[in-house]
C-alpha cells in the first residue's frame, strides 16, 4: 500500500547539495526527510579520483566521497528514502511529490538538489572509457592529464572554457567540432586561435574512443570528416565531452521559474526559487561553477533558508491567530 510521509524539510536529490542540505536540517532538528532520486550519489558517482574537495590530502574516489557524506546524514538521523520522484505539485503548500513507488511526499519546504546531467555523444566506446580518459569536465580531471594530449568537442562557450583551462596542464589541446566555424564568443575564439597549445579539428566527429582494457585508459580517438568521409586517427590520453548540461528540471516545467537552458532561476546570490518555500540548490541552479564544493555551498544554503522560512511562517501564523 503506497504511504504518506511527512515533513518539515523535503529533499530531492542524493548529491553534495542534497546530503549537505540533508545534514544542516537535521541539525536543526527539522527532520527531513530526502529522496535519492535516479542516481544516488550524483555525478560524483562517475567520477574516480578528486582532488579538489577540501579536507584530504591524498585524491579520493568520487564514489567514496559520497558514500561518506551518506554515511554522515544518516548518522545524524536524516530519512534517506530510496524512490523517484515523478510528479509534482507546488500550487501550494505543504508541497506534495508522488515517488514511483505510488508514495506520497508532503513538505512544508522543498529543496529541489537534482542535479545536471552531461550531455554525451551516445557511443559504446565513450561509455566504456568514462572515468579512465572519458570526462566531461574539465576543471575536475583536468589537473591527471599533466603534459598529456587531450581532446575537447563541442564548439560552443563551454568547449572554449575547457580547451582554455585544459591547457594549463596538458601539453596539447585538440578542439574538435562538427562544422567549419565555433558558436563560442568571439573573444574566447580569439584566446583559442592564439594559444599554441590549441589544435582545430574542424568538420570532424568521434567514430570511436579508442582505448586499453589493462590498465583501462584511452589511448586515442578515430575520427570521420563529416564532408569527405575520410578516417583518422588521434594519439591522445584524455577526451573532455563539452556539448553542455542538461538540468534535471523537467518535472518542475511550468511550476518554477526557468532561465533559457532549463536551469531553476534563483535569487541573487541566493537560493529561493519563484515559489516561496522552495529552494534549489547545486547544479539544478548552477550552470556556471558546477562543482562539488559549491553544490555543498548551496545545500547548506538552501537548508538554512528553509529553517528561517519555517521560523517565519510560524511568526506570522501566531500573529494572524
Amino acid at each position: 500500500m503506497p504511504t504518506t510521509h511527512k515533513t518539515k524539510v523535503l529533499i530531492v536529490g542524493s548529491g553534495a547539495a542534497g546530503y549537505t542540505a540533508a545534514l544542516y536540517a537535521t541539525r536543526a532538528n527539522l527532520a527531513p526527510i530526502l529522496i535519492k532520486g535516479m542516481q544516488p550519489g550524483g555525478q560524483l558517482t562517475i567520477t574516480t579520483e578528486v582532488e579538489n574537495f577540501p579536507g584530504f590530502p591524498e585524491p579520493i574516489q568520487g564514489p567514496w566521497l559520497m558514500e561518506q557524506m551518506r554515511q554522515q546524514v544518516e548518522n545524524v538521523g536524516a530519512t534517506l528514502i530510496d524512490d523517484l520522484i515523478v510528479k509534482v505539485d507546488l500550487g501550494r503548500r505543504p508541497f506534495t511529490l508522488i515517488g514511483d513507488s505510488g508514495n506520497r511526499y508532503v513538505g512544508e519546504t522543498l529543496i529541489i538538489a537534482t542535479g545536471a546531467s552531461a550531455r554525451w555523444l551516445g557511443l559504446e566506446s565513450e561509455k566504456k572509457f568514462m572515468g579512465f580518459g572519458v570526462s566531461a569536465c574539465a576543471t575536475c580531471d583536468g589537473f591527471f592529464f599533466r603534459n598529456r594530449e587531450v581532446a575537447v568537442v563541442g564548439g560552443g562557450n563551454t568547449a572554449a572554457t575547457e580547451a582554455l583551462y585544459l591547457t594549463n596542464h596538458a601539453s596539447k589541446v585538440y578542439v574538435i567540432h562538427r562544422r567549419d566555424e565555433l558558436r563560442a564568443e568571439k573573444t574566447l575564439q580569439e584566446r583559442l586561435r592564439k594559444n599554441p597549445k590549441v589544435e582545430m579539428v574542424w568538420n570532424s566527429v568521434i567514430d570511436e574512443v579508442l582505448g586499453a582494457a589493462n590498465p583501462p585508459g584511452v589511448t586515442g580517438l578515430r575520427l570521420r570528416d563529416v564532408k569527405t568521409g575520410a578516417i583518422r586517427q588521434l594519439r591522445l590520453e584524455g577526451v573532455f565531452i563539452a556539448i553542455g548540461h542538461t538540468p534535471n528540471t523537467e518535472l518542475f516545467a511550468g511550476q518554477l521559474a526557468l532561465d533559457g537552458e532549463g536551469y531553476i532561476k534563483t535569487t541573487p546570490g541566493g537560493v529561493a526559487t519563484s515559489v516561496p518555500g522552495v529552494f534549489a540548490a547545486g547544479d539544478v541552479q548552477d550552470h556556471i561553477y558546477r562543482q562539488a564544493i559549491t553544490a555543498a555551498g548551496t545545500g547548506c544554503m538552501s537548508a538554512l533558508d528553509a529553517e528561517r522560512f519555517l521560523a517565519e511562517n510560524e511568526i506570522l501564523a501566531e500573529n494572524e491567530a
